[in-house]
């Protein structure tokens, strides 16, 4: 039983760290006038959820209103699924419908009273990252071995989705490079036959030139 019990805690730690590399979490500075976009590639029918807030620049102290932010989600074809207008936090949720690059572009209008730089936290988790796991557990009221069993084949499901769509991906990518081959091919070949038709002609009219003058 103990040997069983270290394997599940082998097994749900090999979880974690997968749900950790689809989840970006992460600090920056945006400068006033500038826009600065996060880029996530997302399969269809993939869970995405995301949050942001800007950092207080004086803690104790209510958030200034002239730290407020633009916010827009959009996906690859610019369908747009989520819109802040000036707002200091915020949180957004979809499941992809299209496979591609979701971009999240947060900018600051460069007013007289906008600060020169904000601060913003941003967290963005998508596939089996983006489940709240512990209203999960809390709900089904399940058992400690069940529950990371269950973390686990999600993941594995994760694994396999993401396993078929890069390669779908890498079949799109071959028949792209055998449509470039093909179209330099047939432009290689049109470019010698141009030049061999424009040599042909130069020939032609020396010829003609040196037999007019009887050179030749």
């Amino acid at each position: 039983m103990a040997a069983m019990s270290d394997s599940v805690r082998s097994l749900a730690l090999l979880s974690l760290a997968v749900m950790c590399s689809v989840a970006n979490s992460m600090r920056f500075d945006l400068q006033s006038g500038q826009t600065k976009c996060i880029s996530e590639d997302i399969k269809t029918n993939a869970m995405s959820v995301g949050k942001y807030s800007v950092v207080n620049p004086q803690e104790g102290y209510p958030l200034p209103d002239s730290h407020r932010i633009i916010v827009k989600v959009t996906s690859p074809h610019a369908h747009t699924y989520h819109f802040g207008d000036h707002v200091d936090s915020g949180n957004y949720a979809f499941t992809a419908s299209e496979a591609g690059d979701y971009s999240a572009c947060f900018w600051v209008q460069d007013t007289r009273d906008a600060p020169s730089v904000v601060t913003i936290e941003f967290e963005w988790r998508t596939g089996v990252a983006a489940k709240d796991w512990s209203k999960v557990a809390k709900k089904g009221q399940i058992e400690v071995m069940e529950f990371e069993l269950k973390k686990l084949y999600d993941t594995v499901l994760s694994i396999h989705d993401e396993m078929f769509y890069l390669r779908e991906r890498e079949e799109e990518m071959q028949d792209l490079n055998k449509a470039t081959n093909s179209k330099m091919f047939t432009f290689s070949f049109l470019s010698i036959v141009v030049c061999l038709s424009v040599a042909g002609l130069q020939l032609w009219h020396l010829k003609t030139f040196f037999e007019r003058k009887k050179l030749l």
